[in-house]
């Protein structure tokens, strides 16, 4: 089940799932709307991969109890986009020797971000988070992003 929830001014998109690989799809479409209600979807490649490769992890790694959600969140900062995957695991991803069908995630994302990293979260497990930079939305101006909005669903 998905659940929503946005800020007042449409600069933070925030989701719930399921932890099953269906969401990653799901996931980069609630992205993708909100890129473009934030007119940035000259970015979209770029932060689509990402998110694709953190939430991919989430998915498969973060093995958890039944019923365990993980969360996704977007945030518009300035010359910024942060997407952050939180999930109830206890184990922090490592960056390792890459394989034929694995390890490449986190180096991309590390190639692709202006900075990434782990950290702990309020309760249980971590928060994986990757940084774009961004080009100026149309209205911003120093320290906040007025009038910037997420379209209606």
């Amino acid at each position: 089940m998905e659940r929503r929830q946005e800020d007042a001014n449409g600069e933070k998109l925030v989701r719930r799932w399921a932890r099953h690989r269906r969401c990653v799809g799901l996931a980069r479409t609630e992205l993708r709307r909100a890129l473009e209600g934030w007119g940035l979807t000259s970015v979209d490649d770029v932060a689509l991969l990402v998110l694709s490769e953190l939430l991919t992890n989430a998915v498969v790694h973060g093995r958890v109890s039944p019923g365990r959600e993980i969360e996704t969140r977007f945030e518009l900062e300035t010359g910024a986009l942060r997407i952050r995957v939180d999930d109830a695991c206890e184990r922090w991803p490592s960056v390792r020797a890459q394989g034929a069908e694995s390890g490449r995630g986190l180096p991309l994302v590390a190639a692709l971000s202006t900075s990434w990293g782990v950290s702990n979260r309020v309760g249980v497990g971590k928060s994986v988070w990757a940084v774009l930079a961004v080009p100026a939305v149309k209205g911003e101006h120093s320290g906040t992003n007025a009038g910037v909005t997420v379209a209606a669903r």
